[in-house]
């Protein structure tokens, strides 16, 4: 048979500490990680949105430098006429075909038009050309704020024919 101490030992006096281990998060860290989460989705969507603007922007512009030489081949390939390309102002209108130079005109404002705006019918996409065959100037403007830019953006390019 085993024998017992018949006196345990005696306990120790005083405040004991005792440690308790956290078992899980509590409700206040989980809110406020949601929040930090969402403020910083809120910042990338923001960012994403700055991007595809910028985007459009570029698109344009590059849509403009395009175009612009669409109308400065058609012109070289008609170098007899090619005085006659001269607008005399802005056309935001797809003006009328008749002769070879009217119809290179009508088909290059219908393309810049719908290159840049998405339609035919957009009032603020223009064209003019001005100055040839010697000096000439063309120049695009049209409505840039739709990409987060300025509301008007004009893009000019000058050649000789």
């Amino acid at each position: 048979m085993i024998a017992r101490n018949p006196s345990p030992m005696p306990r120790r006096s005083g405040p004991r500490l005792r440690r308790r281990s956290q078992a899980g998060l509590s409700l206040i860290e989980i809110l406020v990680s949601v929040v930090i989460l969402g403020i910083g989705l809120l910042g990338v969507a923001a960012m994403q949105s700055l991007a595809l603007r910028g985007g459009q922007s570029s698109l344009e512009a590059s849509q403009a430098v395009m175009q612009t030489n669409a109308i400065i081949e058609a012109m070289r390939a008609n170098r007899t006429n090619a005085g006659d390309y001269a607008t005399g102002g802005m056309v935001c209108a797809v003006p009328s075909g008749g002769t070879l130079a009217q119809n290179d005109i009508a088909n290059w404002i219908s393309t810049l038009k719908t290159s840049i705006a998405g339609v035919t019918t957009d009032t603020t996409t223009c064209g003019q050309i001005t100055g040839c065959p010697t000096n000439c100037v063309i120049t695009v403007r049209w409505d840039d704020s739709r990409a987060g830019g300025s509301a008007e953006r004009t893009f000019t390019t000058r050649t000789t024919i």
